[in-house]
């Protein structure tokens, strides 16, 4: 099996001049690894880079050429949260103490985020939660189109009350912030733990498959769906920027991967990106170009899931400006219906397309299909309906996750998930 890789607004945020911050107070435990040594990064599962910085580890989801080619602001918020992203060590402690400094997204007159939530694994069974208050913030003003970055303190994420045996714990870090990893404290020696036996899925998609408004980092569809597949996942779940850039083909191509999955749709529609007419020739040479490096791997395209807003009307997507003077977070749909016959796309449209495609790409006998409509319909949306008009809630991203491990990785990838 291939083992797991190691390593918005249009304006890019500002930095203000906050001098850096002083490390948190030493802890009183016998043990500590440091991120930006070799022994932490031997730590990090789910990241395709490891960035040593003064404060320290911060995980990257993407290589470091595609952040310095393409330097846009959403993508580069996205990828550097750490959806899928965990720590995987062997250790007997019964204590640990997590040190990072999280980045907190604010948006002016919205009610304020929830802290991000790091979940704590021992030996695959959930066993503790925590969050780290604090750190750095990034001030967003979706009606201005600005955004500006503070720099904050260093925190701690401490579990207490583990098992004293020889165990393997993970500790999943929050998928919707920025992590720079600092330390991990212990009270006994920890160390690499190997999972070389389960095969590693590799899934890119949209800000549902990165986790908008999953309840934590092991309640995304993708995290869930991996868990319970047992399949080592790497989540390229990219919130905004699942666009179908050659640059992410060429990283998915790259990327060693037992498993490949490909959520295509909804952020070229709400981004009013393409015609129909450069969609389809888009898609197929995204396929092409992972291809080129994964020639028989299992490869699944997902069709979009249900989105009213956009099931026959195209995008672009916009906040809804009365909402937000209302100080609530929805979204509207501003293009025209009667534009689709010149070839401006809906979901509706998106799915037929991609069913076509898929259809005669048949001389590939490891590529599959599967309609999003399988994981979230309107029977599924009558009782969960989309948190903001946009994006699913907690027991959508369960419940999809369930679907996808049964359908998708029990079915077309069944014979390597266990």
């Amino acid at each position: 099996m291939t083992r797991d890789p190691r390593p918005s607004p249009s304006t890019s945020p500002t930095t203000s001049p906050t001098p850096s911050p002083a490390p948190s107070p030493a802890s009183t435990l016998a043990h500590r690894v440091s991120f930006t040594t070799s022994a932490g990064h031997a730590l990090v599962r789910g990241a395709l880079d490891l960035e040593d910085t003064d404060r320290g580890l911060v995980p990257h989801r993407l290589p470091r050429w595609v952040r310095e080619r393409h330097a846009d602001a959403q993508l580069a918020m996205a990828q550097s949260q750490t959806s899928g992203v965990r720590l995987l060590v062997r250790t007997r402690a019964t204590t640990l103490a997590l040190e990072a400094v999280p980045t907190k997204r604010v948006y002016p007159g919205l009610p304020a985020r929830p802290d991000g939530v790091y979940d704590l694994l021992v030996d695959d069974v959930p066993t503790a939660e925590a969050t780290i208050r604090g750190g750095d913030t990034v001030t967003l003003d979706m009606a201005a189109g600005t955004a500006r970055h503070d720099l904050g303190a260093a925190g701690t994420a401490t579990f207490t009350g583990l098992p004293a045996h020889d165990k393997t714990v993970e500790i999943w870090l929050p998928h919707d912030e920025t992590t720079t990893l600092v330390s991990l404290g212990s009270d006994a020696p920890v160390g690499p733990a190997e999972r070389a036996d389960r095969p590693v899925w590799l899934h890119h998609g949209s800000s549902l498959s990165h986790g908008s408004f999953a309840a934590s980092p092991t309640g995304t569809w993708p995290a869930v769906a991996a868990r319970a597949a047992g399949v080592e996942l790497v989540n390229l779940g990219l919130g905004g920027s699942a666009l179908l850039d050659p640059f992410l083909a060429r990283t998915l191509r790259d990327t060693p991967a037992d498993l490949i999955s490909l959520e295509i749709g909804i952020n070229v529609v709400n981004a009013d990106l393409m015609r129909l007419r450069a969609f389809v020739p888009a898609v197929h040479g995204f396929l092409d170009t992972i291809r080129d490096g994964h020639p028989d791997t299992p490869l699944l395209v997902l069709s979009p899931l249900l989105c009213p807003l956009h099931e026959d009307t195209p995008g672009p997507t916009a906040p809804d400006l009365d909402a937000l003077r209302a100080g609530e977070l929805r979204f509207v749909a501003t293009g025209d219906p009667a534009d689709v016959a010149a070839g401006r796309l809906t979901l509706s449209v998106v799915r037929r397309e991609l069913a076509g495609l898929v259809a005669a790409r048949a001389d590939d006998p490891h590529l599959h299909l599967l309609d999003g409509l399988e994981l979230y319909d309107e029977a599924d949306h009558a009782r969960h309906p989309l948190v903001d008009g946009l994006h699913p809630g907690p027991e959508t991203h369960r419940e999809a996750g369930e679907r996808f491990a049964r359908v998708a990785l029990g079915g077309p990838f069944g014979a390597l998930a266990h």
